[in-house]
């Protein structure tokens, strides 16, 4: 008779990561909701926090809710103020075999973790995203409402990722073995303007990697007052423009879209506005992505980096 030794397989262990900055209320939040996860998978979790505040003003916040707290919370600061700087001290400090990662101004369902996990199971995926919803403070207008302007496109379930454009860091998971060998899986030079996340997920996908949907694991997104206004969602679009073009070279098919988007949305303005507000602003935020854009390449930025 031959015995064969059983092996010790570690159960898949996930490293939440939140980066946050002068978000105490919402960081609490977001804390609350992914300590309070209900999972029956097998798999373990820990959380790991990056202040990027060099006065570590959340340090604190992370202390009192680690006293008496089953799951395990990992503090860090990273001085300088660049998320993308944030992001890798985040994957640094992760032990876990998969990584999450989460916004701090975002919160999740009891069962969302799970649904992520599951997900890369079922589709032996490379990572999962999910959606991410708004939640207003307050009562939000009824033109933003309308025009959809805070509203994230979703997918079905199990649908295959290949566009960066419907890819971020607010709610997805992904294997660590994907950025193994990488030093900055988050482009620093991207860590002040925005779009790292973006980069991060070109790289991915021209490697190969395999990204797919979970339309049940959600997260709200807090949107404050301050968000809700034209004068926000103006210096929005100047952002996604510039950093848009700072991905893109001149020559290529995106410069030719945005002249044509540009020509097209500058000409229906008119018309929106007689049809409807929320109209009106939708396609004004449109035009904007790709005026900036096309203004960054003559070397005239509206925004050069994100102050708000």
């Amino acid at each position: 008779m031959i015995f064969v030794k059983a092996q010790n397989i570690k159960p898949d262990h996930i490293s939440v990561c939140i980066c946050t900055f002068h978000r105490p209320v919402l960081l609490s939040k977001a804390l609350a909701g992914v300590t309070g996860q209900v999972t029956e998978s097998a798999f373990t979790f820990e959380v790991v926090v990056v202040d990027n505040d060099h006065r570590r003003s959340a340090e604190e916040i992370v202390r009192l809710l680690q006293q008496g707290n089953a799951t395990k919370i990992i503090y860090d600061c990273e001085p300088e103020q660049n998320i993308a700087l944030a992001r890798n001290r985040a994957i640094r400090n992760a032990t876990g075999n998969l990584l999450v990662f989460v916004d701090d101004d975002e919160f999740p369902e009891p069962t969302w973790l799970e649904k992520l996990f599951d997900a890369q199971k079922v589709y032996s995926a490379d990572g999962v995203l999910g959606p991410v919803i708004p939640f207003y403070e307050g009562t939000p207008p009824e033109w933003l409402v309308r025009s959809g302007l805070c509203v994230r496109p979703s997918f079905t379930t199990g649908t295959t990722l290949k566009n960066s454009k419907y890819m971020r860091t607010g709610n997805v998971l992904f294997c660590r073995k994907i950025i193994d060998g990488l030093e900055l899986p988050f482009n620093p030079r991207l860590g002040r303007s925005g779009g790292e996340d973006t980069d991060f997920f070109d790289h991915m996908l021209h490697a190969g990697r395999f990204f797919v949907w979970c339309n049940e694991a959600r997260v709200f997104e807090f949107v404050p007052k301050e968000r809700q206004t034209r004068c926000y969602l103006v210096k929005r679009a100047f952002i996604r423009g510039v950093t848009s073009a700072d991905r893109e070279s001149f020559i290529s098919r995106g410069t030719m879209k945005s002249i044509v988007a540009v020509t097209v949305y500058t000409t229906i303005l008119p018309i929106m506005l007689v049809t409807g507000h929320h109209r009106f602003m939708k396609y004004l935020i449109k035009d904007f992505d790709h005026l900036a854009k096309l203004f960054a390449y003559c070397g005239i930025k509206f925004a050069r980096e994100r102050t708000f």
